[in-house]
């Protein structure tokens, strides 16, 4: 290490006295030393280079220590506090290479995420092994291209706070959709919420990117809603009702409004006589799904058949038990709004298909 040391009064001297051009031409003589022999020093040389380099770029242009930053991103062995004080450089162009793959530590990694700009961490967001604390940082922070860029990492390992923060962004970016859904690792109920907000074409391109096991469970998916349906109605006698509603149905007099009227008078079974007659599915599937612990059902059967949020209303309020407050029918509304009537349509063909009575 006798070159290193030799190096020390020329340093002392370029620091106290020399120009920016002759630290910057130090920094680089200092840097090729290190690295033509990176691999082959121990710890307490790399301290030395560490403490030799740190002090040349308290003071020196960002052009300098940019290139510096490219060239000691790659060694494994690079000088840790350059590595970090170059990571923290408010110029993405300094801190950009070592933030991409350069040893960090996690409060490092924590800071920079916290305090620094999107650039940063975009920077952040496509380093191999990130951790669950950093990947909650970046979705919380990171604008949508940050979002983006960490939901196609699928080496960083994402917390369930970074899935829900995902999905829920996902509700307005397809593109985000697109990358979210292809996880292997997204919880099963968040990639349930995240198909069944999609749009169709969102649905389509993840049925035509995805894997064929992935294919399979994003089709079981839509066919899933039947079957988490709670408890079922006590039965009920829908003779006469059926009768009333299928007259009204054959003479083309069968309409939306008429279901409002049932609804809001508390004819719970001609309400339910109606919608299975306009809908196409068996009576019994109608009370079924009526008669469970979730109104999202109703949402689906009502926006196939292409009614308006008044009616449904109506129908939500009208289903056995409590009625919902009013936070669960805002909940409601905001869900009938987000499902398309292509994904409504599709989940009652699979009822009216299971029930043997669709093609």
């Amino acid at each position: 290490m006798g070159a290193p040391a030799s190096l020390l009064p020329e340093l002392e001297e370029v620091v106290a006295h020399g120009s920016a051009e002759k630290r910057a031409e130090t920094l680089r003589r200092i840097t090729t030393l290190f690295l033509d022999s990176a691999s082959l020093f121990n710890e307490e040389h790399v301290a030395l280079f560490d403490d030799v380099i740190g002090c040349l770029i308290e003071e020196i242009e960002a052009k300098a220590l940019a290139e510096l930053a490219r060239r000691i991103a790659p060694v494994a062995n690079a000088p840790a506090g350059v590595v970090s004080k170059l990571a923290k450089n408010d110029n993405i162009e300094v801190a950009g290479p070592l933030l991409q793959g350069a040893a960090l530590t996690d409060p490092d990694l924590k800071y920079i995420a916290e305090t620094k700009s999107q650039a940063h961490l975009l920077a952040l967001s496509s380093r191999v092994g990130i951790s669950e604390a950093l990947s909650e940082i970046l979705v919380d922070r990171g604008d949508r291209e940050v979002a983006r860029s960490i939901a196609t990492n699928h080496r960083a390992q994402l917390s369930d706070n970074a899935f829900t923060t995902l999905v829920k962004r996902a509700e307005q970016d397809g593109v985000l959709a697109e990358k979210v859904g292809l996880r292997t690792d997204i919880p099963p109920r968040l990639f349930r919420q995240l198909l069944m907000q999609a749009s169709d074409v969102v649905q389509k391109r993840l049925l035509a990117t995805a894997k064929p096991d992935t294919q399979a469970e994003i089709r079981r998916v839509l066919a899933k809603v039947i079957d988490e349906v709670g408890a079922k109605a006590a039965p009920r006698n829908y003779i006469a009702a059926l009768a009333t509603v299928r007259a009204l149905h054959k003479d083309k007099k069968l309409t939306e409004a008429n279901i409002a009227e049932y609804a809001k008078a508390g004819q719970y079974e001609e309400t339910i006589a109606a919608l299975a007659t306009l809908c196409a599915v068996p009576v019994e599937v109608v009370d079924r799904l009526m008669s469970g612990e979730r109104a999202d059902p109703v949402l689906i059967l009502a926006r196939s058949a292409g009614f308006g949020w008044p009616t449904v209303r109506e129908v939500v309020i009208s289903r056995p038990g409590p009625k919902p407050t009013s936070q669960a029918l805002d909940a409601a509304y905001e869900n009938f709004e987000k499902l398309t009537a292509a994904t409504a349509q599709r989940v009652v063909r699979f009822w009216q298909v299971r029930q043997g009575t669709g093609e």
